[in-house]
């Protein structure tokens, strides 16, 4: 049997501001923005090539805007990734390793490249450079 990881709820404190800065400045996918009665909101966001997604939205969580911490995407090109979220406006970490178990500026070595980034709610994410693959 396979378990897959499909959504993770993301709390935030305005639905809207969080959809823009998802969508707009970070460049996921708005998969769909629906109303299930007056109180219920669900915005399903997925990262380009994820088959993980994330809802953000009102009536979806009792969790503390911002208290997400240690989401993290993976990608080919950290240096990239980076270049990208600048480009949208996030506020994003130089790219940084870890050398004996703290933070250093510049890539690392396999799976030791990351750059760290937050929504306006302060939900954390790193985005990890993994190995190039042959």
């Amino acid at each position: 049997m396979d378990w897959k990881l499909e959504v993770v709820v993301v709390p935030v404190s305005d639905v809207d501001r969080a959809k823009h800065f998802y969508a707009d400045r970070v460049g996921f996918v708005v998969d769909t923005d629906t109303r299930i009665g007056a109180e219920a909101r669900i915005v399903q966001l997925t990262p380009p090539g994820s088959a993980c997604s994330i809802i953000i939205g009102t009536g979806v969580s009792d969790s503390q805007p911002g208290s997400m911490q240690g989401l993290q995407l993976v990608v080919d090109d950290v240096e990239a990734a980076r270049a990208a979220l600048v480009e949208g406006g996030v506020e994003v970490s130089p790219v940084q390793h870890f050398e004996d178990g703290v933070k250093a500026e510049g890539k690392g070595g396999d799976w030791n490249s990351f750059v760290f980034f937050a929504d306006p709610d302060g939900n954390g994410w790193a985005v990890q450079e993994r190995p190039a693959r042959p």
